[in-house]
């Protein structure tokens, strides 16, 4: 009854306003690619210094829970995750928005968001100290095994691609050895370059695989981005009958993300696709998965943004920040004096009760605030032409990287494995398993030295990794993972043979649409992969023990997967993606936008930020232009585009306070 007496410090007015208003910025923050929670936090953490510990931790939170929601904005609306959490939210939002339903996905995606928030901050609230022990049970080889198990999650969901999964898998995990060894300090595949020293930055390199491919399909037709809904407007009747329908998924998914965000450094991605593949196999109809199921909606952004109030558990009760944001919010308590650690809830109850309370209604004001947002958000994007959508998402790609350090070196590299990305999509190899492996690189790495140091100074190698009761478990799962989408891809096989002799009729027809031969692009791009699985290899020979052990790990698996392909190719048991539908002058345009871009990035830090934008911006506005309206239309345009460019600029200048490239000209 004690606890909930701070609930009356909560509900005060200044304390609901400094909620309500954190909720709608970080939404807002989230929903564009690069301005990420952590970047929100941080730049507002200096005005809670004047406030009252709890109204400021509260303000803080509040951002932090809409940043992470505001994700599947993008994820939905524009193929692009707002932030590394809702990576498996574009599996299916993208394509229920594509057919005319991302108003029923951002509902789904809002009332999913509010109950595993709600639920993490009730975890918080009741059962903080205890879920902490979880934390304190996972040592190097377990985060070892739950980095791999992540990255068998996300090639299990290649469904019928699971090779490439896997092939692209060990690409991410190559980008994020990049720069200094993180256990041992040796600098890694840099090709000499300066830029390359800190790695690959992680939200340059998914705004770039995922956001760079997406304008190019997006200038390549004349169709509108998005199809309209019939039905029209978020369709919050359907969607509550349909999150009610799915009350078990959105628990479960609840309680996952919740378990995993008490893991420091595990985060909402690994808890979003986790969470997506149980959802996968508990359905009846797994084959939607991908395709635009609504359950895939729900399942992500239930467990990431439970995450939130899992990642305040060893946060507050053992100082281990498990994500960026955490550790800003962490400072921030610090500063004002408050002492972390198991105590914390008896002797500052005042602030920490209160402070879970008002992230508590913070993720309650999310649900009106959220449909609110999303309304105009869905209809904005259905109304905007094409001409000055195409722009308006390139300019938030070249902004969205360059915000993360000021570096017009990421912004290069976001470019750049972004036409990499297109190239691999379009034969098969999807951006997902990539984003991963560079997303859960350093875990496996850092676990992966660590539990090899120890298992060689105590003569126990294959005990360190093999031995420990939840490193078994942690393996059984991933065991099942990987193969579960194998044997069902067999199983189905074999029905679709029994139906086929049975009914000879349709034989033909069903033959024809399984058929299986070559992908010879596959097999190509295989090959390169084998030739750079080889230079990795050779290239961490010249390393220290410590350096080398990953590297050389990582090569010969993209080694041994692309022989594998290759070998399934010549055997002909592989099947080419399906090709696209091209427009008129598809390639013209994109090889064009593709141009554009390059040119654009390097231009930027000799020309400026402001002039080259405008420049690019209207040359990009002519190019996705298929209608040619008259002038006074593009007049219009052009008044639009100078203001998006203008005022992104003086955002980023006077706002967040960031070194703008200035150039030859202003």
């Amino acid at each position: 009854m004690a606890i909930l007496g701070y609930l009356l410090g909560a509900l005060t007015p200044f304390n609901l306003m400094l909620a309500l208003a954190g909720v709608v910025l970080g939404t807002i923050v989230g929903a564009l690619p690069g301005l990420s929670a952590t970047m929100a936090v941080a730049v507002l953490v200096p005005f809670t210094f004047t406030m009252d510990p709890a109204a400021g931790l509260i303000a803080l939170g509040a951002i932090y829970t809409g940043a992470i929601y505001g994700g599947a904005y993008a994820a939905i609306l524009v193929n692009t995750p707002g932030t590394p959490s809702a990576i498996a939210t574009t599996f299916d939002g993208f394509p229920m928005a594509r057919r005319g339903d991302g108003g029923l996905a951002i509902s789904l995606a809002t009332i999913a968001s509010v109950v595993g928030g709600v639920v993490g901050a009730i975890s918080l609230l009741l059962l903080a100290p205890p879920l902490a022990k979880v934390a304190l049970a996972f040592g190097p080889t377990e985060y070892f095994w739950l980095a791999i198990f992540g990255l068998t999650l996300i090639a299990a969901l290649s469904v019928g691609n699971t090779l490439k999964g896997l092939i692209g898998a060990c690409l991410g995990l190559f980008l994020s050895m990049v720069g200094v060894a993180v256990v041992g300090g040796d600098v890694r595949y840099t090709l000499g370059m300066q830029r390359f020293l800190g790695g690959v930055d992680l939200t340059s390199a998914i705004i770039g695989l995922y956001c760079i491919p997406v304008i190019l399909d997006l200038v390549a037709t004349r169709d509108p981005h998005l199809q309209p809904a019939e039905t029209g407007g978020l369709r919050l009747g359907e969607s509550w009958r349909m999150a009610w329908a799915q009350k078990f998924n959105v628990i479960r998914s609840s309680i996952i993300g919740t378990v995993i965000g008490i893991l420091p450094g595990a985060g909402g991605s690994i808890a979003g696709l986790v969470s997506y593949t149980e959802a996968r196999r508990a359905s009846k109809t797994p084959e939607r998965f991908g395709k635009g199921a609504p359950e895939g909606v729900v399942a992500t952004e239930a467990a990431n943004n439970a995450t939130v109030g899992g990642g305040f558990i060893p946060t507050l009760v053992l100082g281990i920040p498990g994500t960026p944001p955490d550790a800003i919010i962490l400072g921030a308590l610090l500063v004002q004096g408050i002492k972390i650690g198991p105590t914390l809830f008896s002797t500052e109850a005042g602030v920490v009760y209160t402070f879970i309370w008002g992230l508590l209604i913070a993720t309650l004001l999310m649900l009106p605030a959220g449909l609110l947002i999303g309304r105009y958000a869905y209809g904005s994007m259905m109304k905007i032409p094409k001409a000055v959508l195409a722009p308006t998402v390139a300019l938030l790609t070249v902004i969205g990287s360059f915000a993360i350090h000021s570096n017009v070196d990421d912004v290069q590299t976001m470019v750049g494995l972004g036409l990499i990305a297109w190239v691999l999509a379009r034969y098969g190899f999807a951006p997902s398993p990539i984003v991963l492996g560079l997303v859960l690189g350093q875990i496996a790495e850092q676990g992966f030295v660590q539990t090899y140091l120890i298992g060689n100074a105590s003569n126990r190698l294959s005990e360190m990794f093999f031995g420990r009761p939840i490193s078994i478990g942690i393996i059984i799962a991933a065991v099942v993972t990987l193969a579960y989408p194998i044997l069902a891809e067999r199983l189905a096989r074999r029905r679709a043979a029994r139906t086929a002799a049975a009914t000879p009729a349709a034989a033909a027809p069903a033959a024809g649409a399984s058929a299986r031969g070559r992908d010879v692009p596959g097999m190509i791009l295989s090959a390169c992969f084998v030739l750079l699985g080889l230079l990795i290899v050779f290239g961490a020979r010249g390393l220290s023990a410590l350096g080398s052990v990953f590297p050389t790990t990582i090569g010969l698996a993209l080694i041994v997967f692309s022989l594998a392909f290759i070998g399934l190719g010549l055997a002909g048991r592989t099947a080419a993606p399906a090709p696209r539908a091209e427009g008129e002058g598809g390639a013209r345009h994109r090889i064009a936008l593709a141009a554009i871009m390059v040119i654009w990035v390097l231009l930027l830090p000799v020309v400026g930020f402001f002039v080259t934008s405008l420049a690019a911006f209207f040359v990009i506005m002519a190019v996705a232009d298929y209608d040619r309206p008259g002038w006074r239309t593009w007049f219009v345009w052009i008044l639009a585009g100078t203001a998006i460019v203008a005022g992104f600029w003086w955002l980023m200048s006077n706002v967040l306070l960031l070194r703008m490239p200035a150039g030859l000209l202003f």
